[in-house]
């Protein structure tokens, strides 16, 4: 777990704290509240921000069935943080959050609506639409990986699980093998390409946005796989479309947190932008 103190667009301290990711709802929160503490401490706070990988009741503040921690099946985390602190909480899906670092501190600022798309251990995504994140009523906008896909759903195919799903090896042995010029590690990521070139086409026909932004582990490796993935996207039905369309490459250090900040921007007390 990582938290930042964040002012207009600078980012001033960062911290570290493990989490006892098998450790009761209390034991978590309580990791949770050390970390906090030390930020808060620091300055004069206006809100908190907080980015996890799980579905989110984003007006109550509920967080359901949290990745990689199994007690956290339905926690009240907005309830805690605010009784704890007495501020303002704002909480979201971290993928929705990297969009929206990308939207307020990085590549997508000058963009209106654009796909924040993180591929790493899965394919995650933020939807910004009109300068404003969506995340739909259930929070489950940008799905996109769990589309269905071949014989399985993209994600399979689409993210760092591919490695190990189609080649049985690992995302960062292929990587280090494509950067030795290892001929099989290179057409292993031609092949992963092709996969995510499809993805993108998918989520130009749904979605049309101006850019897509990459984050995640796997965008590192992006000149071993941009080739093929182009050429699919090249075949999109409305090439008109594609003269306007980009994709860039996250630059940002820190976009989670970033991001998490960027939840009380994008909708302060007064409900409108705030920087």
């Amino acid at each position: 777990m990582r938290g930042g103190l964040v002012e207009g667009e600078r980012l001033l301290s960062v911290l570290s704290q493990k989490v006892k990711a098998k450790g009761t709802k209390e034991e978590v929160l309580q990791d949770i509240f050390q970390l906090t503490d030390q930020l808060v401490r620091q300055e004069e706070v206006k809100a908190i921000g907080i980015g996890v990988h799980s579905v989110v009741d984003i007006e109550k503040g509920i967080v359901y069935d949290v990745q990689n921690i199994p007690s956290w099946k339905k926690v009240y985390l907005r309830q805690e943080m605010g009784k704890r602190y007495q501020l303002p909480v704002f909480i979201n899906n971290d993928s929705n959050c990297f969009a929206l670092g990308e939207k307020y501190f990085g590549k997508g600022k000058k963009a209106h609506s654009f796909i924040g798309l993180t591929i790493g251990t899965g394919l995650g995504a933020g939807i910004i639409i009109r300068d404003k994140l969506y995340s739909g009523p259930n929070c489950g906008a940008g799905e996109f990986g769990m589309v269905d896909y071949l014989d399985k759903y993209f994600e399979y195919y689409a993210s760092g699980q591919f490695f190990q799903n189609c080649h049985q090896t690992s995302g960062k042995e292929i990587f280090d093998n494509a950067k030795a010029g290892k001929a099989d590690a290179l057409r292993i990521y031609e092949e992963f390409g092709t996969h995510l070139g499809n993805a993108i086409k998918m989520i130009l026909y749904t979605n049309d946005p101006q850019m897509i932004i990459f984050g995640g582990s796997i965008a590192e490796a992006y000149s071993y796989f941009e080739k093929n993935m182009w050429s699919r996207i090249n075949t999109f039905a409305y090439p008109n479309s594609l003269k306007k369309f980009e994709i860039k490459i996250s630059t940002l250090k820190h976009s989670g947190i970033l991001g998490a900040a960027a939840l009380y921007y994008d909708k302060d007390l007064s409900g409108n932008s705030k920087k």
